[in-house]
C-alpha cells in the first residue's frame, strides 16, 4: 500500500489574528526580506488573496507575483498588504 501524502501549507494553520502574529513576528525575527515577503503571502492566502488585493488597491495577479518566491515587494506594497491584513507595523527598540 502506498503512502498517501498531502503538501505543507502553513496558510491552513493560521486561524486566528494571534496565530497570525506569532507567525509574522517569528519571520520577522530572521532579518529575511524574502522570507518576509512569503510570509505575507502565506498570511495573505489564509485570509483570501482576492479579498486582501482589493483592499491593498492591488490585482490579484500583481499581488501574486509580488509575494512570490521571486518576488521582491517595494516597501510601500508591504505596507499596503499589512494595513489590508488589519494589522500594524512598530519598532521596538
Amino acid at each position: 500500500m502506498a503512502l498517501k501524502t498531502t503538501r505543507y501549507d502553513t496558510a491552513v494553520l493560521l486561524k486566528t489574528k494571534k496565530d497570525v502574529t506569532a507567525y509574522l513576528n517569528a519571520v520577522f525575527e530572521e532579518d529575511d526580506p524574502a522570507l518576509i515577503a512569503h510570509a505575507l503571502g502565506v498570511v495573505a492566502r489564509s485570509e483570501g488573496m482576492a479579498e486582501i488585493a482589493k483592499h491593498a488597491g492591488l490585482t490579484r495577479p500583481s499581488l501574486y507575483k509580488a509575494l512570490s518566491e521571486n518576488g521582491r515587494p517595494e516597501f510601500a506594497t508591504v505596507l499596503k498588504v499589512i494595513r489590508a491584513l488589519g494589522l500594524k507595523l512598530k519598532i521596538a527598540a
